[in-house]
């Protein structure tokens, strides 16, 4: 890594570092971490000049997330700038503010459930149906309705409610939709990957300290096995993860070699989730469970994470109709070319 993507990660790793929450427990966001966020500008790295944003390209969000996922940090980057903000420069929308965004795209009714940080937004980016078209507001709080809701780990998400019948919108193309879907998911695979690492961490200096029978418990080979696997589905996740950023870096998001790549990374980190998860708690045993310990705040957020912009089952059927569409001959050019 050189040039500015080893800045920032110089940058993260020196924010992260320093930054401690002084309540793990809460379920809300960590304001202190966020108005940090928002002074060095991280908090719209990928924003255009219409939001007064950094512009910078999926590598380095890549790594922002990577970093909020391995500090179980409570802050809404994907939320405010990835999704909300990017739904706001493709409308061509202006937001020079500092309020905290969130989207999410309503159905026939004007609905949206699990919206993350739906509960403690300034204001809510949607992307709706309008006759035979597609528009984005950008929605201040009062006119939304909200219905709590709490994800695995605690934190908010909650379902909107948005009455579209007089609400006024920019129209943006139909693509837009699915580009918003795989958008968040990758957010997902960045966030988990992140965790996934930290986890690895956590498990690693346990199972080096912690004394059983006379000897670590690292010398057992069951439990070998268990952090090897751990080890091996975290480096699984993270080069699919990494593959597929770099596709949509070099194709966007609109390229079907990006969708694959997108699916493929997040059945991955879906399956490997279940794994690590399982064989962290194996190893810490009981006390991986209990408020004092942090891995519970990494294995929640792994599984929330996990079901959020599509399900481990949907991603797999993804995959397996890329494949059985591209017959016996096609398969190895589309594994080999990634699309």
């Amino acid at each position: 890594m050189s040039g500015p993507n080893h800045e920032l990660a110089e940058l993260l790793s020196s924010l992260f570092g320093r930054h401690v929450d002084s309540d793990p427990d809460s379920a809300g966001i960590d304001q202190n971490l966020w108005t940090t966020l928002r002074e060095t500008g991280l908090d719209r790295l990928t924003g255009g000049p219409g939001r007064e944003g950094g512009e910078a390209g999926w590598a380095e969000s890549a790594l922002l997330l990577c970093a909020v996922g391995a500090n179980a940090a409570r802050v809404p980057v994907a939320e405010n700038d990835v999704l909300a903000g990017w739904l706001l420069d493709t409308a061509g929308i202006t937001a020079r503010d500092n309020h905290i965004r969130v989207a999410a795209v309503l159905d026939s009714a004007g609905r949206a459930g699990g919206v993350p940080w739906a509960g403690e937004f300034d204001r809510l980016v949607v992307l709706w149906r309008n006759g035979d078209g597609w528009k984005v507001s950008d929605l201040a709080r009062s006119e939304v309705g909200i219905e709590s809701g709490r994800s695995r780990a605690g934190e908010s998400r909650d379902a909107v409610v948005v009455d579209t019948s007089g609400l006024d919108g920019t129209p943006v193309p139909a693509t837009v939709v699915s580009e918003y879907r795989l958008r968040g998911a990758l957010t997902r695979s960045h966030l988990m990957v992140g965790a996934m690492s930290r986890i690895q961490q956590i498990v690693v200096e346990h199972a080096g300290a912690r004394v059983q029978f006379g000897r670590p418990l690292a010398k057992f080979q069951a439990v070998q096995h268990m952090v090897a696997d751990l080890a091996a589905e975290t480096a699984l996740a993270d080069a699919t993860t990494v593959a597929a950023a770099d596709l949509a870096a070099a194709h966007g998001f609109d390229d079907p070699r990006t969708a694959l790549g997108v699916a493929a990374s997040r059945s991955v980190s879906g399956h490997a989730a279940s794994v690590v998860v399982r064989n962290a708690h194996q190893t810490l045993g009981a006390i991986g469970f209990t408020r004092e310990h942090d891995l519970h705040r990494y294995t929640n957020r792994l599984l929330s994470w996990r079901a959020e912009y599509g399900s481990v089952r949907s991603w797999d059927d993804e995959l397996t109709r890329a494949a059985v569409d591209a017959g016996t001959k096609g398969l190895w050019p589309l594994l080999a070319s990634g699309g």
